[in-house]
This record gives structure tokens, C-alpha cells and sequence, in this order.
């Protein structure tokens, strides 16, 4: 089993989901709830990191912040966490 499975399975009730975003398992933090409402957690720094895989540092950001950032999917839309380090 991955990270991203094991923290659904410890965190999450069997009744609830979370939306994932798609590629980015390797940024997956963990799990947030707000207004009781459960959400993944990603590690932007990793997200923009996984991009520039395939992308220019520039494009990769770009890219994120319309598509990926900027996207709704619904209440338990993804979160992505800048750190201040």
C-alpha cells in the first residue's frame, strides 16, 4: 500500500472521500478537515517540483496556478500548502 492510501485509510471514516489530484502523489501531505469536512493536503513546492519534470521552472508555475490551484472540484477540493521555510 502507498502513503497517500494509508493515510486515507487511518484518517478518513468509511463513509467519507477525498478528491485527489491526480499526478501529484508524491507532494501528498496528509489530510485536512474543514468545517468538519475532510481534504488532501499537498506540498505545493513538490507539486511545481513533479511539473518541472516535463516543463521549464516558469511554465510549470504558470501551469499550476490556472489549472491545478485554480481548479474547483467541489467541497473537497485539493488543498496545497506553501511552507515557509
Amino acid at each position: 500500500m502507498n502513503k497517500t492510501q494509508d493515510c486515507i485509510d487511518k484518517c478518513l471514516g468509511e463513509d467519507e472521500t477525498i478528491q485527489l489530484a491526480d499526478g501529484f502523489e508524491d507532494a501528498f501531505i496528509g489530510i485536512a478537515r474543514q468545517f468538519n469536512a475532510p481534504l488532501a493536503i499537498y506540498d505545493r513546492a513538490k507539486c511545481i517540483e513533479i511539473l518541472c519534470k516535463d516543463m521549464t521552472w516558469m511554465d510549470a508555475e504558470e501551469y499550476f496556478q490556472y489549472n491545478v490551484e485554480g481548479a474547483f472540484v467541489g467541497d473537497s477540493t485539493p488543498a496545497f500548502l506553501c511552507t515557509c521555510e
